[in-house]
């Protein structure tokens, strides 16, 4: 599935789920297994998902405006459909290099902590799964740092590839008070 087809499928993911319609799937007989569907993005080569329906859209790399003085991590401003949206660097994040902008290179745009709006730049969207929340195991207690591990909320394994799933809120609380004042 191609970037532009994953950014599709998720819009159309989004729409569904915004008309209020849950799912659950029929496992076996009367037994119903609940679903989650996770939207997936690369980093450094590592497959990273978080709640689709705390994404708003997914824009190809754009041009972002610098502000002086913001924190490490905040890359600046762009302007979507007249509301200045705050960028950040997932990279800086995890902690790890910044790398070359390149055609994979994306901007999602998601909503956290109930009611702000954020750009992470990141090395590329994959697509949307819906995972059977008995699939997701609870986040290993090794992980690099603390900061990270607090907020992996858990992993699974899809076709022997490992999705860290991230706890959004958890993962850009220390951000909030820094858009505050970077939007201002």
């Amino acid at each position: 599935m191609g970037l532009e087809d994953a950014a599709k499928q998720l819009q159309q993911i989004q729409a569904e789920l915004s008309s209020n319609v849950y799912e659950q799937h029929k496992k076996s007989g009367e037994t119903q297994e609940a679903y989650r569907k996770w939207a997936t993005f690369s980093i450094a080569d590592e497959l990273y998902a978080i709640d689709v329906m705390q994404v708003k859209e997914v824009l190809r790399f754009t041009d972002i405006t610098p502000v002086p003085g913001a924190p490490d991590g905040i890359l600046g401003i762009i302007n979507l459909r007249g509301s200045v949206v705050t960028v950040v660097s997932s990279r800086t994040l995890f902690k790890l290099e910044d790398t070359e902008i390149d055609h994979n290179t994306r901007i999602v745009v998601v909503e956290f902590d109930g009611q702000e709006v954020l750009g992470i730049l990141v090395d590329g969207v994959d697509e949307v799964l819906n995972l059977p929340e008995s699939d997701t195991e609870r986040a290993p207690g090794v992980m690099r740092e603390d900061s990270q591990r607090q907020f992996v909320q858990g992993v699974c394994y899809r076709e022997e590839q490992l999705i860290i799933l991230l706890d959004l809120d958890r993962m850009l609380a220390g951000f909030k008070n820094s858009l505050v004042e970077t939007q201002q």
